[in-house]
């Protein structure tokens, strides 16, 4: 059992992957594929940026083994990439391909944990950050009742929902937020609980009432709340350094 990675397209996860497995690392290391492998299938050098995910196949599925440093020693993460489209949660398409989305919902129902990645909304922009490439606020917390449907029915065995609210170069000072949010072993300024408490009141308030019901339909559900950015190895890290802390090793 290992962790499934999922999201919103457009939501910056190859972006995220590729960063996680440089070779510059602190406390988590992708051990397989080899970071060159991994660029050479989703960088394209010639647009200088993350290839886009072919939308005329359904699912795209890629493993990645990741290796994570923490007080009591190396703990291994099976990761399992599952990239969809848009179009996997109506009804209409899993009506049609009932194959794929079945085989989807084993992966999720054999998933200790799930790492969801979701974008910023206009609202908490940086100054001069264009909000017309964001939605608002109102339009985040209704695409994430999708999710909250999704969690409710489909992942009654996961143990450890990690949400991530991408690109936070763009919404924050991410040198000041790693300063008072970063893993260091034995002397951390915040434990994974105040952690989750701040980053849930800077920038998750608005989906509490999504939460509340994901919490209450799910039972022995942990859901933590995290901010990520490629531009920030302490705050990437994060996630990966809690589910490393409290995933099983069944």
């Amino acid at each position: 059992m290992g962790v499934i990675y999922i999201g919103d397209r457009e939501t910056g996860k190859t972006s995220l992957v590729l960063e996680l497995a440089n070779p510059k690392s602190s406390y988590v290391k992708v051990t397989y594929p080899d970071y060159e492998i991994l660029k050479s299938n989703f960088y394209n050098d010639s647009l200088g940026r993350t290839n886009q995910t072919d939308s005329r196949k359904a699912i795209h599925e890629t493993i990645l083994q990741i290796e994570v440093e923490i007080p009591t020693g190396r703990k291994p993460i099976s990761l399992d990439w599952q990239d969809t489209p848009g179009e996997i949660w109506r009804s209409s398409w899993q009506s049609a391909n009932p194959d794929q989305w079945n085989k989807f919902l084993e992966k999720i129902l054999q998933s200790q944990g799930i790492l969801l990645i979701v974008p910023p909304y206009r609202e908490i922009l940086n100054p001069g950050v264009d909000p017309e490439e964001f939605i608002t606020e109102e339009q985040w917390c209704n695409r994430f009742n999708r999710w909250v449907d999704f969690f409710r029915h489909q992942c009654p065995q996961t143990r450890h929902l990690v949400m991530c609210l991408n690109k936070a170069d763009l919404f924050c000072d991410i040198d000041k937020e790693a300063s008072r949010l970063e893993y260091i072993p034995h002397r951390s300024k915040m434990n994974w609980q105040q952690r989750n408490d701040y980053m849930f009141q800077g920038y998750f308030k608005p989906i509490k009432p999504q939460i509340d019901q994901i919490n209450k339909s799910v039972s022995g559900l942990s859901i933590r709340c995290f901010i990520t950015s490629i531009h920030n190895r302490a705050l990437l890290e994060l996630p990966w350094i809690y589910l490393g802390s409290y995933l099983s090793n069944n």
